[in-house]
């Protein structure tokens, strides 16, 4: 009875929540296309340029939630891919696009919760650009900030029977010289809530 009632809470919430996944429906920002250098300010108000925030070997912009059940449940995750690619030259760029999230939340949640800079992107102008529709959603540019893959960090909401790393595996091809075969994999999360929905 109780695995039931938590099910169904589980339930609620992600509805609340809006959790969804992108088909890929809502963006035109091909696979292959040259991500043209942007600044956004970060939850200090000081703002960052993408192109000075990117490793040698590329960047990973990440849409995050402050209040998203499926943010929270890969938060260790993607700060351990995060750190094991530091080194690697490949950097992590947060960036929060929710209109329903203040500032002060967001700030907080990312001090408490990663050890790389989230961005604001009031108006959702980024997530508009790149058609990001939820968090957490990945965006892997190479040095050249050409988009090599887009989509699901890898296929477990809750980090449990995890059977295929996409956003790993797409790291270590691109590395290694070698086309990345599975380029979009669909994410899923909660919805970004945009300005003036």
């Amino acid at each position: 009875m109780k695995r039931k009632s938590t099910a169904y809470f589980i339930v609620l919430a992600l509805i609340a929540f809006g959790f969804i996944s992108n088909n890929g429906k809502a963006s035109d920002f091909a696979i292959g296309t040259t991500l043209e250098d942007f600044s956004l300010p970060d939850t200090a108000g000081k703002t960052h340029s993408f192109n000075d925030l990117k490793g040698k070997n590329g960047a990973v912009i990440i849409f995050l939630s402050a209040q998203c059940p499926v943010v929270k449940g890969y938060n260790e995750r993607i700060n351990q891919i995060a750190a094991d690619y530091a080194a690697k030259g490949i950097t992590f760029v947060g960036i929060n696009s929710n209109s329903t999230e203040s500032l002060e939340r967001v700030k907080s949640h990312a001090a408490e919760n990663y050890k790389f800079p989230m961005l604001i992107d009031k108006g959702n102008i980024i997530a508009d650009k790149l058609g990001a529709m939820v968090t957490p959603e990945a965006y892997y540019f190479d040095s050249k900030n050409k988009l090599i893959y887009h989509g699901a960090i890898d296929n477990s909401r809750n980090g449990d029977n995890i059977s295929s790393n996409y956003l790993r595996t797409a790291f270590d091809t691109s590395m290694s010289g070698k086309p990345v075969k599975e380029t979009r994999i669909n994410a899923f999360g909660c919805s970004i809530k945009r300005a003036g929905e």
